[in-house]
């Protein structure tokens, strides 16, 4: 199927990982088809990253609060259910007026399938093991490779529909001048010591079980300043800040910053592309840091790596392999020995070997 003068919509509208993850799909049918036409439904607070994207060109976006949230109380769900009748509506009018001819559904849930609907007409592909009923929105399912089971391999299957084959220039983040600039001039601002080496590190995630202990994280954070003559910018969300001073509670604050939610997420993929190494946990930041082609240092617990881990070829991975209990995907544990028994001199090791 030839996509030149074709519209394509790419449902994928969150997490911030999630959202990485399905670049490359985008990135692959503009520069095979350059005069497609790319739309993509994306949650509101992701939308740097497709903002500063030269492929995409229509970004619809949806607030829907989130159910997944460890915060989210017991409401979450009817104001969760209020809001997604409010934006199917919404979407509905919205693509009435500019239909799409093909919808590529990559998020896979029930809820995702219903986005689909709300484009009238045009082909709707889904993956063939999705998930919540999502294939019964479909009218093809795109089949998976089992020996590929990386989030990001099962989005590039979809390109096998229209017989386009994935390139090493598809894995990017594009982040646009004006953003580099207003990075450019934070890290200014922050009067930097010169001579050391930028160490970007991003300690929390949704999930607390994907968290590493507070102590382990100063020590960490006390060694890389010591010995690897580093500055280290923890980066994160606003919420993660009180977490992130409470690792640096006692640390000379001239060598490590607390730079978490004072910059949008494409300014702080800015900030990372300046640095040496990314060390950090499973979370968003860890996947944009993998696709800046940066050297990623990435602690994993409770979720396994050869599904969501790092898709980069300078990654290594650091967990716990004498436990049998790994990749369990709990968001509660009362005993995290998984991530708690990483050293951080095992960490500091692993970083000694890129700077």
């Amino acid at each position: 199927m030839n996509l030149n003068n074709k519209k394509i919509l790419i449902i994928k509208p969150s997490s911030m990982g999630d959202v990485i993850h399905a670049l490359p799909v985008a990135h692959a049918i503009k520069r095979v088809y350059p005069y497609s036409k790319i739309g993509w439904v994306i949650q509101n607070g992701l939308e740097s990253f497709l903002e500063s994207d030269p492929s995409i060109d229509e970004i619809i976006r949806i607030s829907i609060p989130s159910t997944s949230d460890p915060h989210a109380g017991k409401s979450a769900y009817f104001f969760a259910a209020l809001a997604t009748v409010r934006e199917l509506l919404r979407l509905r009018k919205h693509f009435a007026i500019n239909k799409y001819d093909i919808a590529l559904d990559l998020h896979a849930s029930f809820r995702s399938g219903l986005i689909s609907r709300t484009n009238p007409g045009g082909l709707r592909y889904g993956l063939v093991d999705a998930r919540e009923l999502n294939t019964f929105f479909q009218d093809d399912l795109i089949e998976v490779d089992p020996l590929k089971p990386h989030a990001v391999d099962k989005n590039l299957a979809c390109l096998s529909k229209f017989k386009i084959e994935e390139s090493s220039e598809d894995f990017f983040v594009s982040v646009a001048p004006e953003e580099n600039e207003i990075a450019e001039r934070f890290l200014e601002s922050l009067k930097l010591p010169s001579g050391r080496a930028l160490v970007y590190a991003n300690p929390a995630a949704r999930w607390k079980t994907k968290m590493w202990n507070v102590e382990s994280w100063a020590r960490l954070t006390e060694m890389m300043i010591g010995e690897l003559n580093a500055v280290v910018l923890f980066g994160g969300g606003s919420s993660d800040r009180p977490h992130i001073d409470a690792i640096l509670s006692g640390i000379n604050l001239e060598h490590a910053h607390n730079v978490a939610g004072k910059l949008k997420p494409i300014q702080s993929a800015a900030i990372q592309r300046k640095c040496a190494a990314y060390v950090g946990v499973d979370s968003g930041p860890m996947h944009v840091a993998a696709f800046l082609g940066l050297p990623v240092i990435a602690l994993f617990g409770p979720t396994d790596p050869a599904k969501v881990g790092p898709y980069s070829k300078h990654a290594t991975i650091l967990r716990n392999d004498r436990l049998n209990c790994l990749a369990c995907r709990k968001h509660f544990c009362e005993n995290p020995r998984c991530m708690d028994e990483i050293e951080p001199e095992e960490v500091l090791q692993s970083l000694k070997s890129i700077l």
